[in-house]
């Protein structure tokens, strides 16, 4: 499966599944938000994630021991859809705990959306062309970025968040009879659980990236909590709040469309973009009208596009073959772990004051930044 018009069809069901996604988590925060407050909508949408941390290595796993792994990427996509679709259902009938219980039980499968589907790129492609193909992979993720929250906040504003969550689902939907499609493996293969995850810390160059992404991944998780407020506050509408990711999802394409022409050292990429994010994130915490809000947002983009591009490049560089599907979800469930954490930590936070968490998140991303050296330096034994 190397042809340009079988990528393009991966492509496709890539980008629906990650639109999905990126429609899903505005709209599940927006149903709590709309409904019952800030903490609530945070609380939901943590619980969502978090649960990402167990289902990315068990479901790596799973594919790299797989025959036909887009056959269990495509039943993990149904099961996501079902999920939201339950959530939708429960949110308003049942008690709130049992509601971040479905939550949980749904964002199991997330993995099935990012990183299973990237861990399949080298079947698809010559070994000469895998670059070109991981930056159009990440490009899916961004155009997903653009589209998602975007839509999540018009039919929010128009037709309320349970449509949303039901378009999520429809998403996910159609991306699986691209999943199903998806070449076989010759042999099954059958690495062995531990060590294949230990290949995250045993690697200076997957622990570095991993590290520095997941810490950047709890600022932007806070983020992602306060800019509906900060809408609300600046603009006039939570739901336009959700839009000023249109801008930073613009901004990120149009930096990973120039990064494609250039060569670089994604490793380096990791921490320069890591920067601009809280630069970006500081901006704006203090942005003082709405054209420089979208600025400061923007310029957070002009960080994330080329960030997930070079961790993708990191990842296809450095992990074994045997094991690639385990790397990619699990490095995707740790990231979407410290997304996770940011969110339940911004809840309380941005509900008391948005700018003061858009600081923090900003904080975050400097931790991020200098500590970035610091993850591969090996230990010397004492003789």
């Amino acid at each position: 499966m190397t042809s340009r018009y079988k990528f393009a069809a991966y492509l496709t069901g890539a980008a629906a599944a990650r639109t999905g996604d990126e429609l899903s988590s505005p709209a599940v925060l927006l149903l709590g938000v709309g409904a019952s407050g800030a903490v609530a909508g945070s609380t939901l949408l943590a619980g969502l994630t978090v649960s990402a941390a167990v289902g990315g290595p068990l479901l790596g796993a799973v594919l790299d021991r797989s025959r036909a792994p887009g056959r269990v990427l495509a039943m993990g996509l149904i099961g996501y859809a079902t999920g939201l679709a339950a959530i939708t259902a429960a949110f308003g009938e049942v008690p709130f705990a049992l509601v971040v219980g479905i939550a949980v039980v749904t964002g199991l499968l997330a993995p099935a959306i990012g990183g299973g589907w990237t861990a399949q790129v080298p079947a698809l492609v010559p070994a000469e062309k895998l670059g070109r193909a991981s930056m159009l992979d990440a490009m899916t993720f961004t155009v997903a970025a653009l589209v998602g929250p975007g839509l999540a906040g018009v039919l929010a504003a128009t037709a309320g968040a349970p449509v949303a969550m039901i378009v999520a689902g429809v998403l996910a939907l159609v991306a699986v009879p691209f999943a199903w499609r998806l070449p076989g493996n010759g042999e099954q293969r059958r690495p062995r659980f531990r060590e294949a995850a230990m290949v995250l810390v045993r690697n200076p160059a997957l622990r570095q990236s991993t590290a520095t992404s997941t810490l950047s991944c709890v600022g932007i998780g806070m983020a992602f909590v306060c800019y509906p407020l900060i809408g609300e506050q600046r603009l006039g509408s939570a739901g336009y709040g959700t839009l000023l990711l249109i801008g930073l999802s613009v901004a990120s394409l149009l930096a990973n469309t120039v990064l494609s022409r250039q060569s670089y050292s994604p490793d380096r990429v990791v921490q320069l973009s890591t920067v601009a994010i809280g630069i970006g994130l500081a901006g704006a915490a203090v942005a003082p009208n709405a054209v420089l809000l979208v600025a400061a947002v923007a310029l957070t983009g002009i960080g994330e596009g080329p960030q997930l591009a070079s961790l993708f490049a990191v990842r296809h560089r450095e992990a074994p073959p045997e094991m690639r599907a385990q790397v990619f979800t699990t490095a995707a469930s740790i990231k979407i772990a410290g997304i996770a954490l940011g969110n339940a930590v911004a809840g309380p936070l941005a509900a008391c004051s948005p700018a003061a968490g858009l600081a923090a998140a900003a904080g975050t991303q400097v931790v991020a930044a200098v500590a970035h050296p610091l993850w591969t330096v090996r230990k010397q034994r004492v003789r």
